[in-house]
């Protein structure tokens, strides 16, 4: 029987048609959000109940508007103490706990107060994006759609990661950037059984966006320009640039978190702390207020000059930090947007004019990539969101630079940290595990000892249990050299310590299955199978003659592949020369 190469099977039909049903009530769940968003926006701003849209940066409270973050941090702070505490967080670190090490498991209540917590924070005036909650939020719909079922937690994973997919398709409309999100953050895996359903969901969610939020991207940008080699090497410094600010920044939110746990009451009034914070930063600067998502497309269009994006950037950096640190309830992403679209602004006054209108956007991308660690969802992203795709390659470059320059600087990024702070340590590098590629028949031992089935017990005891026996398990055979079962040293060991009665032959001693793997079959299969059984050793036979015994594998055989893998990783070679000094040697 041939492998091929990918390992699914009918199963994938059915996540399929329940990812689709996740990404259309995601969808649904993303329009909650945002009216709920627009609704706390207009009664804490400007004393209305309406779920208009509204910006927070036009109110008229004057020295009043202060205190409106702080009363939505106090909310955030009651419902964490006396609802749930996952609601604090910008929601990914979450999802990731969850998916990692929760069996993708997640309560009801997170999935009904983390929408409200968000739309409380960011409508106070908290400088967040509706993004991580709703990733939050989607992830907790599919995973309490997913234990409606009889599903593994793998497959419960898939369903989870498809929901908080389908809910960043539905914000932002960019299907192709969700799916990478959840490639590059979330899945750790690279399979149909996960890639299938988790698009299917973004695809369905970003089909039904226009009949909830309208078509088209969210910040629509015709600019043409030509790249050039000045424009890519501009493209590296605004690169290295970005690297630089996440690296700061990411190391600033953590010191202001650490900083807050050494703070002598409960955590519980940290975020009133963050939230007056972020009201004088709002009161000085009020475009910092809020999502921003009209503040990011003034970014991108140049209607934002140099110095005033200087100070948007430091005052909406400051407070998104501290906010951020308190524990209070918002997404990175938006901000991120922000941010780095400022330092765009900033960057075109000193970068070569070729790519002066795209900075911003090149910037976006690489401030994004390099914090998240995401390059191709950042890449992808700034795509969807603009549909400019002169942009493509220089978005690229950048990006690939700040990506490369924090996995340099940087053991963990922002999303990961939060978790490794809870104990956890999360490894994002994707490879083909070497025990999948190797087959069984590759690695198993063909010189075996075996034992004759109609042997009796004293025969066998004074042939294979003696101290000179350097095996820990041997096959029996019986006259037909057919497999029987296995016996191994525990058994032989309970015959000498034990009295058995009714036994007399190696045969009665078997059981009357055996566990085996077919030589075919990789060594990942055979590993899992060991595993499962708690066995060290396995037959190895053939799927045409399953009682043929062709050999034995056993786990000091499983670390074939893995030193293979370990040469290939280390050993250091020139193979090719230029120039032969000597005799050639045959």
């Amino acid at each position: 029987m041939k492998r091929g190469d990918f390992s699914t099977n009918h199963r994938l039909f059915r996540l399929a048609g329940l990812a689709l049903g996740i990404g259309a009530i995601a969808s649904v769940v993303a329009l909650v959000l945002l009216k709920l968003i627009n609704f706390f926006t207009n009664l804490f701003f400007f004393g209305q109940w309406s779920v208009a849209s509204a910006s927070p940066a036009t109110n008229r409270l004057g020295g009043w508007v202060i205190f409106i973050p702080a009363l939505g941090g106090l909310a955030i702070g009651l419902m964490a103490r006396f609802g749930s505490e996952k609601i604090r967080g910008h929601g990914i670190p979450e999802a990731l706990e969850a998916i990692l090490f929760g069996k993708s498991i997640m309560q009801p209540r997170v999935a009904l107060l983390k929408p409200l917590s968000s739309a409380i924070s960011i409508g106070s005036g908290g400088p967040f994006g509706a993004e991580g909650p709703i990733i939050m939020t989607g992830g907790a719909v599919g995973s309490l759609i997913a234990q409606l079922f009889h599903l593994t937690a793998s497959e419960r994973k898939t369903l989870l990661v498809a929901g908080a997919a389908a809910g960043m398709s539905a914000v932002f409309a960019s299907p192709i950037a969700a799916t990478l999100l959840a490639v590059e953050l979330l899945l750790f895996e690279w399979r149909p059984r996960s890639l299938v359903p988790v698009a299917l969901a973004s695809i369905t969610a970003s089909a039904l966006r226009p009949f909830f939020l309208g078509d088209g991207p969210i910040f629509p940008l015709r600019v043409h320009a030509q790249v050039g080699t000045s424009g890519l090497l501009a493209c590296v410094a605004v690169g290295l640039i970005a690297g630089v600010f996440s690296m700061g920044t990411s190391s600033l939110l953590y010191k202001v978190e650490d900083a807050f746990h050494r703070l002598p009451f409960h955590w519980m009034w940290w975020c009133v702390i963050g939230g007056l914070v972020v009201g004088i930063g709002g009161y000085f600067q009020p475009r910092t207020l809020g999502v921003g998502y009209d503040v990011i497309q003034q970014l991108l269009t140049g209607e934002i000059l140099a110095r005033a994006a200087i100070t948007l950037l430091a005052v909406k950096s400051l407070i998104w930090v501290i906010s951020l640190g308190s524990g209070t309830s918002g997404g990175v992403l938006a901000p991120l947007l922000m941010m780095g679209a400022g330092l765009g602004v900033v960057e075109s006054q000193y970068l070569p004019e070729s790519l002066h209108a795209l900075y911003p956007l090149i910037s976006m991308a690489a401030v994004m990539g390099g914090m998240m660690r995401a390059p191709l969802t950042a890449v992808m992203f700034s795509l969807e969101l603009t549909q400019n795709s002169d942009a493509l390659v220089p978005a690229l470059t950048a990006t690939v630079v700040a990506y490369a320059f924090t996995v340099l600087v940087m053991k963990r990024s922002i999303l990961t940290e939060k978790v490794a702070r809870r104990g956890y340590d999360i490894y994002r590098e994707y490879s083909v595990d070497p025990l999948e590629t190797v087959r069984v028949d590759e690695v198993m031992s063909q010189r075996l000892v075996t034992i004759d089935a109609d042997a009796s017990l004293e025969t066998a005891l004074a042939m294979y249990a003696d101290s000179q026996q350097k095996f820990r398990g041997y096959p029996v055979l019986d006259g037909h050299q057919n497999l029987v079962g296995m016996l191994t040293a525990a058994d032989l060991l309970r015959v000498q310590t034990q009295r058995v009665e009714g036994v007399e032959t190696v045969r009665e001693m078997v059981g009357e299955t055996v566990a085996t793997v077919y030589c075919h079959e990789s060594c990942r299969e055979a590993a899992e199978k060991m595993a499962a059984l708690g066995i060290g050793r396995l037959p190895v036979v053939s799927r045409e003659n399953p009682q043929q015994l062709l050999g034995i594998i056993s786990r000091s055989d499983l670390l074939k592949p893995r030193l293979a893998h370990h040469e290939l990783e280390h050993k250091q070679e020139r193979v090719f020369k230029l120039f032969t000094v000597g005799p050639e040697t045959r």
